[in-house]
């Protein structure tokens, strides 16, 4: 089990040369890359500087954070998603970092679960081709709010499992999982080979439907059946990468080093009644 940080958890007010450093010096793993914050810092120094960074320290890059609202886009805005995963795959063997997370559009109009399925399949099938001559894999999440198009895991998962290709596979992130009621079932169903990491957080305990991204809590702190999840991911051998994720405005009000260091030992808190 190796613990991640998400860069959107102190994006506000951070940078990625801070959050190397306190992640490095507050005991995680591996790191989530926002591509934004990436290019920022490619502004004041060069990928040689970052690959030197990683290869002298314990931190390691996990994933490249992200292709936003990657289906029914224009033909403007594909190009642009195009142009982002040709930007982190050309910086994929400098980095050691090969994956590259994605996630679904809001308000595509009245469509059917099965039409939301084939345009899903053809994009991502699209982004994958384009990948993998890097050796990248696509990290696909469904996004647990109603007026997303893919808002649950068992959606997700269908989706993933009809691509079937070996570089792609679903984000588990228990805020989503939650917050549209996804089925355990569905997640005891799963072949584990198909998830590629898990978003570790929490949430206030409001409505189905109502949880949105600054009701996000530490992990330990809300109404996710935290459990419950752990519990089944255990028993399938689930060995991988938990990544914490918030986006939660009052923590980003918070010392960078101490909100970095109270997401770790959250984190590790929860994890630890486990492994």
């Amino acid at each position: 089990m190796k613990i991640c940080y998400n860069q959107a958890t102190m994006m506000k007010h951070s940078t990625l040369e801070l959050d190397l450093a306190f992640c490095e010096q507050h005991g995680y793993d591996l790191i989530e890359i926002r591509i934004d914050m990436l290019k920022d810092y490619l502004t004041r120094h060069t990928a040689a500087e970052l690959a030197a960074f990683f290869s002298g320290s314990h931190l390691k890059p996990y994933a490249f954070n992200g292709l936003e609202c990657i289906n029914y886009r224009n033909a403007a805005d594909y190009a642009a998603i195009k142009a982002d995963l040709a930007f982190v795959c050309g910086l994929a063997d400098k980095l050691h970092c090969h994956m590259v997370t994605m996630d679904p559009s809001f308000d595509v109009g009245h469509l059917t679960i099965g039409e939301i399925q084939t345009e899903t399949v053809n994009v991502i099938c699209d982004l994958a081709a384009a990948a993998e001559p890097f050796g990248v894999k696509l990290a696909f999440e469904f996004i647990g709010h109603p007026q997303c198009c893919i808002n649950t895991f068992g959606q997700g998962y269908n989706i993933v499992q009809a691509i079937n290709r070996p570089n792609v596979g679903l984000i588990l992130d228990l805020f989503h999982f939650h917050a549209m009621g996804s089925s355990l079932d569905d997640l005891r169903r799963a072949d584990l080979d198909k998830i590629f990491m898990v978003h570790i957080n929490d949430v206030e305990d409001l409505p189905r439907g109502a949880c949105t991204d600054s009701d996000r809590l530490w992990p330990g702190e809300g109404a996710i059946d935290t459990d419950a999840i752990l519990r089944i991911l255990c028993e399938k051998g689930y060995d991988g990468v938990y990544s914490l994720e918030l986006f939660r405005p009052e923590y980003w009000e918070m010392d960078i080093e101490q909100a970095i260091q109270t997401g770790y030992d959250k984190t590790a808190a929860v994890l630890h009644r486990y492994y």
